[in-house]
């Protein structure tokens, strides 16, 4: 007897891409997404690192199943079972090509998230001409500050930061008109659970103890590095006395010159900063990242003086959890088990696109929908998220 027809789940537009790749492949639902850049009369369709990703999907799952239409502007998916990498040992190489514009922390965040729910550990090694690992001007962020930043947030939920390594082999920035890095990152997650614990984090997020940090150059004077860490700590030093910033010097990476076989070129040349505050509340982290455009233009001052800025402004958002760790959270939270599980938020984090973008799209999926209350504090406007787990869980765990 043939297999009945799925039951597609229909989306619109290329935005929240990986976001709804991940939401499928977790619940099992397939997706259908159309429209996507369709009234884009140069470049219509999925873009080059839109590609990579499902490329990516497909390497670590198995029995996925992936349509494109002739124009790129159609895509449907059907999940499979998240294999990993089959092995501890096994290393999934993706090659990201020359022109791609996203920054590697746009794979990491989702790749980070099906880690837990996979059968084996997740081994990639991000390679290729298109590699950033710095902060982009398309809004991504840095290899530094997942590393920083939202690794610790998946110890909340019961997976050992032990078994989780992200290493920067090959640093880069954002190369000429933001295309290509020619980087090179490992990320290793080993730590797999059954269902991810029930978080309740709605207590006060306390006050700031200290503020780490790595500034990094490639291929540009290393004497930047002293000068972005001056300039931030004229700004800090006077709120928090425990601030402490790495630097950290690279060349830059050689990467094939086009047309020419055997030539070679260097690549991916820059500055940036990259900062994380902890407070005196076990969990809660507070992030800022930016790096030189790759138009140039910027001081390691400037560069210096906006990050320190930019952690001060994400401090007074409030709440428990960032607007970069609230994604990561929330999806966890409703995959986890049946139960109702808390978490503290800033008003303005709660109200970006992004995070109502999730919650319809969680509620499309099957998931509860949010209750949301007024913190009890007087003098706060954070918001108090309760989300109910639907017991999603690792089904690669109930296999074996």
């Amino acid at each position: 007897m043939a297999a009945p027809n799925p039951e597609f789940l229909r989306f619109t537009t290329h935005k929240s891409f990986t976001q709804r790749l991940v939401l499928s492949t977790l619940t099992g639902r397939p997706i259908h997404i159309s429209q996507i850049r369709s009234s884009s009369p140069t470049h219509p369709g999925l873009a080059p690192h839109e590609i990579s990703f499902l490329r990516l999907l497909d390497s670590i799952t198995n029995g996925s199943s992936l349509q494109i239409s002739y124009t790129g502007t159609t895509l449907t998916y059907i999940p499979g079972l998240i294999t990993g990498s089959v092995t501890s040992d096994t290393v999934v190489k993706c090659n990201l090509p020359e022109g791609c514009r996203r920054g590697v922390s746009w794979f990491l965040l989702p790749l980070c998230m099906l880690g837990p729910f996979s059968k084996s550990p997740v081994n990639v090694r991000f390679e290729g001409d298109g590699v950033i690992t710095s902060s982009t001007e398309t809004g991504d962020v840095s290899v530094d500050t997942v590393r920083t930043a939202i690794l610790p947030l998946y110890e909340r939920f019961g997976i050992l930061g032990a078994k989780m390594e992200l290493r920067v082999l090959q640093r880069s920035c954002a190369g000429a008109g933001g295309k290509g890095g020619g980087g090179v990152v490992e990320l290793r997650f080993g730590s797999q659970v059954r269902l991810p614990k029930t978080l309740h984090l709605n207590r006060s997020p306390g006050r700031v103890k200290r503020i780490r940090g790595v500034a990094y150059c490639t291929g540009v004077a290393a004497s930047g590095n002293a000068r972005m860490i001056h300039e931030a700590r004229g700004l800090l030093n006077g709120l928090v006395a425990d601030v402490h910033v790495a630097a950290q010097y690279d060349q830059a990476p050689l990467v094939s010159e086009k047309g020419e076989p055997g030539k070679k070129r260097r690549t991916g040349v820059g500055f940036g900063l990259s900062l994380v505050a902890e407070s005196s509340v076990d969990g809660v982290i507070y992030s800022a990242d930016v790096a030189a455009p790759s138009t140039g233009g910027v001081t390691p001052e400037d560069i210096g003086k906006m990050c320190a800025l930019q952690l001060l402004e994400c401090i007074s958002d409030g709440g428990c959890v960032t607007k970069l760790g609230a994604g990561t959270v929330l999806t966890l939270m409703a995959m986890g088990s049946e139960d109702v599980g808390r978490v503290r938020l800033g008003r303005e984090v709660v109200g970006t696109e992004d995070v109502i973008q999730l919650g319809r799209d969680l509620k499309k999926f099957g998931a509860s929908s949010w209750g949301l209350r007024d913190a009890e504090e007087e003098g706060t406007t954070d918001i108090i998220v309760s989300v109910k787990g639907i017991g999603v869980g690792n089904v690669g765990r109930k296999i074996a």
